[in-house]
């Protein structure tokens, strides 16, 4: 009997769940079996989805957040970062870049602890200088899967190569500014009797001329004048016999006759007093030749920026030039091409989204960096080959002859820094400076030859070479 009842009260329960659902389906609420059946109601519902699409498609999206550190630079250039980080945060809202300006002194410290505490930067500038090793140590990421190919074939080739590292791409360039170029005062070549239209062109010529021009209260030449300055300005110098100070595998000093003759051209300036025993301004600035207590001054080409801005007056009698080389050959290397460039950190949560931003800043319109160009007085040079032709077609940039000059026969001869260890460099640097304190030139030379050695033997540097 129980069973009975019990089935009974089953049949009841299965029939009163089809009248219920048979309701359900009729009435006027757009169910799923009501749209399923193709009812009126049907496109009712479809309007109701596509309304909630909608109001999910207009609600605001959360920005990506770009961190970017730049080195602090001059004034000017740090307005420019900012204007442009301003123009891309208004051009786009997918992406928030936020610029940080960091002081030099700074900078090592306050990049190391933030890598270490895993909130460094996405973004941030770095010298070409410092891209082979940071790729190598994975501080930095390869630019290729996040960037159009067009953007790198932009590049004049020897910039590019600086850049690139076993046949990838670690860093965009914004500039190339040669690290030696030869300035002179066409007043005081015709007090002396020396044609102003034509500047020495051998060291030699560059000696004598400054011995010419020394006179009470003013020396010839304003040049590189302790070990870190000579480390540095003389990469160039040390090209022009073909090959760095260590041999391309990174395996042996290099040091052969050609460095002793470098060694011995900065001692002969000093020796025969053409330039102060006690520099009157460092290697990088332009005060002493600014104010007459020089007359020429071999300096980088943002010196003609710092001219332009603090010396106006005597622009008129400003002559500008190759650096001299041992022959006078202009079209062998006496200058190295540093600049900065935009890189990717090696952990970048944001590896596309920042890349866009270093594509659109640095590789985007041409007339960006046109103005970085204008607003750095000229003093520093395109590394792309579409802004290079947009400025030659520029008013301001076609008159101004000091940068013609520059970009013609200084830039297209000049050489990359080098890649190895800066103690390499130091060792002949010091080299120099023990030179130019006494020391023979071959005594100097061995010397450093000696210790860069002991620097490759300790610091297992042999065959290290990242681009090998």
């Amino acid at each position: 009997m129980g069973k009975k009842i019990s089935a009974s009260l089953l049949a009841m329960i299965m029939v009163l769940t089809v009248i219920l659902s048979g309701c359900a389906s009729s009435g006027g609420s757009g169910s799923a079996g009501g749209e399923a059946a193709g009812g009126s109601e049907t496109g009712k519902g479809s309007e109701g989805a596509g309304a909630g699409a909608e109001t999910s498609k207009d609600a605001p999206k959360e920005k990506v957040v770009i961190e970017f550190w730049a080195n602090k630079f001059e004034e000017t250039t740090d307005k420019w970062f900012q204007k442009w980080v301003d123009e891309f945060n208004k051009s786009q809202d997918g992406i928030q870049v936020k610029l940080t300006i960091v002081p030099g002194d700074a900078w090592a410290q306050k990049l190391k602890a933030a890598q270490a505490a895993g909130k460094a930067p996405q973004v941030y500038t770095m010298n070409y200088g410092g891209i082979v090793p940071a790729a190598a140590n994975g501080q930095i990421m390869a630019l290729d899967a996040y960037t159009d190919p067009a953007i790198w074939a932009d590049l004049y080739p020897n910039v590019e190569e600086f850049v690139t590292v076993k046949g990838e791409h670690y860093a965009y360039p914004k500039l190339v500014e040669p690290s030696a170029v030869l300035y002179y005062r066409k007043d005081f070549f015709q007090e002396a009797g020396l044609d102003p239209n034509k500047p020495p062109v051998t060291w030699d010529e560059l000696i004598a001329y400054g011995k010419q021009l020394t006179k009470d209260g003013r020396y010839g030449l304003h040049i590189a004048n302790n070990a870190p300055e000579y480390s540095w300005t003389t990469w160039g110098l040390q090209m022009n016999s073909g090959h760095r100070a260590i041999s391309d595998d990174w395996s042996k000093a290099t040091l052969d006759e050609s460095y002793k003759n470098i060694i011995a051209f900065y001692k002969r300036i000093y020796d025969e007093k053409v330039a102060p025993a006690q520099a009157l301004a460092g290697y990088t600035e332009m005060s002493d030749f600014g104010q007459g207590k020089v007359a020429m001054a071999v300096n980088g080409s943002w010196g003609i920026g710092q001219l332009r801005n603090d010396y106006k007056d005597i622009l008129p009698n400003v002559g500008v030039a190759p650096m001299p080389t041992p022959d006078g050959d202009s079209t062998k290397p006496s200058a190295s091409l540093g600049g900065w460039t935009l890189v990717l950190d090696g952990k970048a949560k944001n590896p596309k989204e920042s890349a866009e931003f270093i594509s659109w800043l640095l590789a985007g319109d041409p007339e960006i960096m046109i103005d970085f160009f204008r607003t750095s007085q000229f003093s520093k040079f395109p590394a792309r080959k579409s802004v290079d032709a947009a400025l030659n077609q520029d008013p301001q940039a076609q008159s101004d002859e000091v940068r013609k000059i520059i970009a013609e026969k200084i830039v297209p001869y000049s050489v990359g820094e080098p890649t190895y260890p800066w103690d390499i460099s130091f060792a002949f640097g010091s080299a120099i400076e023990r030179a130019v304190k006494g020391q023979d030139p071959q005594a100097a030379l061995e010397q450093a030859e000696k210790e860069i050695n002991e620097f490759i033997t300790k610091n297992n540097l042999a065959g290290t070479n990242p681009n090998q």
